[in-house]
């Protein structure tokens, strides 16, 4: 049994806790926050014996595995720290907040023999990966082209304190960006060049729901995002993310050079996947199989990993690789210009319609 300790007590920690003290391979055994009563409250609620400050949830022996879900501008710091506390670490999304603090993370684990695993683990759930088995089964033939759009009004709608969102590692790029080109790398490999354009509808939002609703915070980051990306493989990807559309819109879909497939939203872990072939009028609905578990699932397969000797499929390399995707957009929406990658990573293996379980 891995033992875990959770570091960021917010509001996605509990999507998180209740997977995690789900798997009989895992053991949560410690919660820590800056804010330490929110600590012992979230701790209290899921049966975990330790909580507190960061260094008391580092001295803990039983912890192997530490899950860093701070806000963006501290997932580097907070990372480092695990590493040199001797602990594996498994952080939300982004990685850091640019390629030379990824590259520092990786490079310390390295040093230190340990592993560093990253949000998202979508690309494990069950629509994702039926898609991925279609791919290789020829389905669609050879993928050519990919349209992807990200679009909502933005979550200071629903978020009770939304603000970092749209700061440095948020905006619809950073936040949600991710999901969507974790399951693209997964599917189709390494990206090679990119094309941005940004802008600001409003320079400021107001917060939505709970204490702070009325408020107004300053808008620091993209809130509408397009991007051209070019994959080694030959497929060209445009691309939409959006905190600016007052329609939302969730998609995916692979041109191929005998159909097209349309891939659920890759915040999820199911389905629909859905298929067109050439003439069709209409999609049609294809099974899906695999794991509709939720997060946490990459968590698993890094703790397994480790105990096996074996490359955990979530890892930080496709992290740092799709971090370097992000900012390359952004620095080609400043400077007008493509963008070479000189990060790359394997496609992680695929996993079989019955795992975790088998």
């Amino acid at each position: 049994m891995t033992g875990v300790a959770i570091v960021g007590a917010g509001v996605i920690s509990a999507a998180y806790l209740r997977n995690l003290c789900m798997f009989p391979e895992l053991r949560v055994v410690a919660v820590d926050d800056l804010d330490t009563d929110l600590a012992a409250a979230v701790a209290a609620d899921f049966g975990v014996p330790v909580s507190g400050g960061l260094p008391r949830v580092l001295a803990v022996p039983e912890v192997e595995l530490v899950v860093n879900l701070t806000v963006p501008s501290a997932h580097a710091e907070v990372g480092l720290a695990v590493l040199r506390a001797g602990k594996h670490v498994y952080g939300e999304k982004p990685l850091a907040l640019d390629v030379d603090q990824g590259e520092k993370l990786l490079a310390e684990a390295a040093g230190l023999g340990l592993r560093v695993g990253a949000a998202p683990d979508t690309f494990l759930g069950a629509g994702l990966q039926s898609a991925a088995r279609a791919l290789r089964s020829g389905l669609i033939g050879t993928p050519v082209a990919v349209s992807v759009a990200m679009q909502s009004m933005g979550p200071e709608r629903w978020h009770p304190s939304p603000e970092y969102l749209y700061g440095p590692g948020g905006g619809p790029l950073f936040d949600l960006g991710p999901y969507y080109l974790t399951a693209l790398v997964a599917l189709l490999g390494p990206a090679v060049r990119v094309a941005g354009s940004t802008r600001i509808a409003h320079a400021w939002r107001e917060i939505g729901s709970g204490p702070k609703a009325g408020q107004s915070f300053p808008v620091r980051v993209a809130t509408h995002v397009h991007a051209l990306i070019d994959f080694a493989s030959g497929a060209n990807v445009s691309a939409t993310f959006s905190f600016d559309s007052p329609v939302d819109r969730r998609r995916i879909e692979i041109t191929g050079t005998e159909g097209v497939l349309s891939l659920p939203d890759p915040n999820t872990y199911g389905g629909p996947l859905l298929i067109r072939a050439p003439h069709a009028e209409r999609w049609r609905e294809l099974p899906v199989s695999g794991t509709t578990i939720g997060r946490g699932l990459g968590i698993l397969d890094l703790a397994r990993s480790i105990r096996a000797g074996t490359p955990h499929r979530a890892s930080g390399t496709l992290a740092l690789h799709v971090l370097e995707i992000m900012t390359a957009i952004t620095a080609s929406a400043e400077q007008g210009e493509f963008r070479r990658l000189r990060t790359t990573v394997s496609r992680p293996s695929p996993v079989t319609p019955h795992w975790p379980h088998a």
